[in-house]
């Protein structure tokens, strides 16, 4: 779409307060830095940590708090959970910087997010250890929000995902994977710490099935976690599930954004065990991410 062109108001629906649709933020309220967490009584958490807030929003589960640490200003956002929902943030937060509401243009300028997403994540590797810190050098969706805009091809990577394909024989009515790489600006940004690992990420569309767990409904692929743990590409090996990632790197790559995801593990889905208590390392992340913004 170019800068002449009107967005329609059915469209990107602008609230009668200016705000945007669904996260309720208006336009100037939303900081370059901003970290993403499901929880939005998580969002709480991190505000308390800032020397001061300056702006909150609440509409259902997303929950929104801006304010200043040491001297910057970040915004933290909850998210709700799964793809769907970041479908819906993404593209509220690149409107919010890059489109003129009060002329419904795209602005000629654009301004570029940075973008971290903190989480809580289950390890499929039996060597990463529960508490430790997983930083998402890739991410691979088992969600479907990236094959619905146009460009797919040109952000994925191509080889990996032949490769995924072939090694897991997949069955394509479970629909395509895509794998996306990292910002490497901002990954570089948070490796800097002892208890960060880098990994491969799945980003499942559900809890239950999409992450191979049974309760009462059997798989279509029963051994799927015995499977996914042995794939290798570059060296490369799949380390853990959650359900954002995919989406936060394929549309902030899309849109001219920067991100990554960084995950606590809270439990490890081979060897069967789980954090006693990983709300002290949370808050540990959330300072780790804070300080290196």
């Amino acid at each position: 779409m170019g800068t002449t062109e009107i967005i329609p108001a059915s469209e990107l629906i602008i609230n009668s307060d200016g705000s945007v649709f669904h996260l309720h933020i208006l336009p100037g309220k939303l900081a370059k830095n901003i970290i993403l967490v499901g929880d939005p009584g998580r969002v709480d958490m991190v505000s308390q940590m800032f020397d001061e807030v300056t702006y909150t929003a609440e509409n259902r589960e997303f929950r929104t708090a801006t304010g200043t640490y040491k001297g910057k200003e970040i915004t933290c956002i909850s998210t709700g959970i799964g793809t769907d929902n970041i479908d819906i943030v993404l593209t509220e937060l690149d409107a919010l910087v890059n489109v003129d509401f009060n002329t419904r243009k795209v602005k000629e300028e654009k301004t570029s997010l940075n973008i971290v997403r903190i989480g809580t994540s289950g390890s499929l590797q039996k060597d990463l250890d529960v508490d430790s810190w997983l930083l998402s050098e890739t991410a691979i969706g088992f969600d479907p929000v990236l094959n619905f805009y146009a460009g797919r091809d040109e952000v994925v990577d191509k080889g990996m995902e032949n490769a995924f394909y072939k090694f897991m024989n997949w069955n394509p009515q479970m629909g395509a994977p895509y794998i996306i790489n990292a910002d490497t600006d901002v990954l570089e940004r948070f490796k800097n710490n002892d208890n960060v690992r880098l990994g491969t990420t799945i980003s499942a569309p559900g809890f239950y099935g999409p992450q191979g767990r049974v309760v009462r409904l059997p798989l279509a692929v029963p051994d799927i976690n015995e499977r996914l743990p042995k794939f290798e590409y570059e060296g490369k090996k799949i380390t853990n599930y959650e359900m954002e990632c995919s989406a936060i790197y394929a549309l902030s790559k899309l849109l001219g954004h920067k991100a990554a995801t960084i995950c606590i593990i809270i439990a490890n889905r081979q060897a069967g065990t789980a954090s006693k208590d990983y709300k002290p390392g949370m808050k540990q992340l959330v300072k780790h991410v804070l300080e290196n913004f």
